[in-house]
């Protein structure tokens, strides 16, 4: 007879360590598990170099050009510049500043991440390598914090939906935890969309902070996951639907409410980033709605009601009104609208509250604005997505095998098109 393996099965183990000891050798608190999902990291990250790589000798900037430029260069592009300028000149100063001749809307990014990369620059380290490292580490810590996450719920779902699901699909009963941490990391890692995991974005260091936060959140530990929270509030306003998310598990989870509302108050934590900052952009504009102005100017995002953003985006998409780079990228952003809203509707009617508050305000979000924009790269945020495919692919061994076979050759075709400067979303 196949048991979950119990909660305690799923921590690090290893004696544990204390004090300054714990803070030096932090490997030492990996389980075989996280080295396991490391390793499928670190093949990944190896794989997408070898794409960046070919892709700047194939595609070069310049068709006569003997040599490709520099490979850290490949990844100085789109979005990054307004990381990069607002970490070397803050929001107010340098061209392109708000209250510039031409503004390139820069609070309509949030400081955490090039807060970062201002920090490593001062370190000796060029600006776009600072990037690139930043979300190095931090994808690392996000692949280790979502599969721990995908082991504890394979463990709560127990029976037929738990361990023993992975029995039914020809697994050692030992390896079911451990595979679907593993499962749900390689999803990731392998998305159509994962090149920003990889780039100097915010996706990974937003995983990075939200993922141990909801894992901390899981296990009771709430003075820890709003600490951690509010590195994903102070990195994207994404970081508020998180927060929503924690506030529903905070109330409906399980344990006795009376002893849980001792540590109410840390859920405020996760506010102040984001008022911090609102803020800050009062005190420099006036404007207390200066974030989501700049999102209206530019990026479209106004208003618009649900039904009106998908015929926009649909006409974008098929109407022939775009070049094809950009049609194609429009008819991306309709397939990761589909998937987030059955993803949503799959929450709801297992009655997981807590994710379904979190995909509700995404999509919300996301959905509401003149036509969709990076819906796709939004899906990387979607931690019940991976783990889900992981859970049903324990299941059906088909789902792993025809997830590889067409997310890896979009993923790739993603990189080239990214590094190569021919992304149009």
């Amino acid at each position: 007879m196949v048991t979950a393996p119990s909660l305690e099965a799923l921590r690090p183990a290893g004696p544990p360590e204390s004090g300054a000891g714990s803070w030096r050798r932090p490997w030492r608190r990996l389980a075989p598990a996280d080295w396991s999902v490391l390793r499928v990291y670190a093949l990944s990250r190896i794989g997408v170099w070898i794409v960046v790589y070919g892709a700047a000798w194939i595609f070069p900037g310049d068709p006569s050009a003997k040599q490709p430029t520099p490979w850290v260069s490949r990844w100085d592009r789109w979005d990054w510049g307004h990381f990069k300028r607002i970490a070397e000149f803050g929001y107010f100063t340098g061209q392109g500043a708000a209250g510039s001749a031409q503004p390139d809307n820069r609070e309509a990014f949030f400081p955490g991440f090039p807060m970062l990369v201002r920090l490593l620059h001062s370190l000796g380290m060029g600006w776009t390598f600072s990037g690139l490292l930043i979300s190095f580490v931090a994808g690392a810590v996000a692949v280790v914090a979502l599969a721990r996450i995908a082991r504890l719920y394979l463990s709560r779902r127990g029976g037929s939906g738990g361990v023993a699901a992975g029995a039914s699909a020809g697994l050692p009963a030992a390896e079911g935890g451990p595979d679907v941490g593993r499962r749900a990391a390689l999803f990731l890692l392998l998305s159509p969309c994962a090149v920003f995991l990889a780039a100097g974005y915010t996706e990974a260091i937003f995983l990075a902070f939200a993922l141990p936060a909801w894992l901390a959140a899981k296990r009771g530990r709430w003075p820890l996951a709003s600490l951690l929270a509010m590195g994903a509030t102070v990195t994207r306003i994404s970081g508020l639907f998180l927060l929503a998310a924690l506030v529903v598990e905070f109330f409906l989870g399980s344990g006795g409410l009376r002893e849980r509302l001792r540590s109410l108050p840390w859920l405020a934590l996760p506010a102040v980033p984001v008022v911090g900052y609102f803020g800050y952009l009062y005190a420099r504009t006036g404007d207390l709605m200066a974030w989501k102005h700049a999102e209206e100017r530019g990026w479209n995002r106004e208003f618009h009601a649900p039904w009106e953003a998908w015929h926009n985006t649909w006409v974008a998409a098929f109407g022939h009104v775009q070049s094809t780079g950009f049609a194609v990228m429009f008819q991306a952003e309709l397939v990761a609208m589909v998937l987030g809203v059955v993803l949503l509707g799959v929450l709801a009617w297992r009655r997981r509250w807590s994710e379904t508050a979190y995909m509700a305000l995404s999509l919300w979000a996301l959905g509401t604005s003149y036509w969709y924009v990076s819906v796709p790269r939004a899906t990387l945020l979607w931690w019940p997505l991976w783990i889900g495919l992981a859970l049903c692919s324990l299941r059906w061994r088909w789902v792993k095998d025809a997830y590889v076979c067409v997310a890896g050759p979009l993923m790739a075709l993603m990189v080239v098109a990214f590094t190569t400067g021919r992304w149009a979303g």
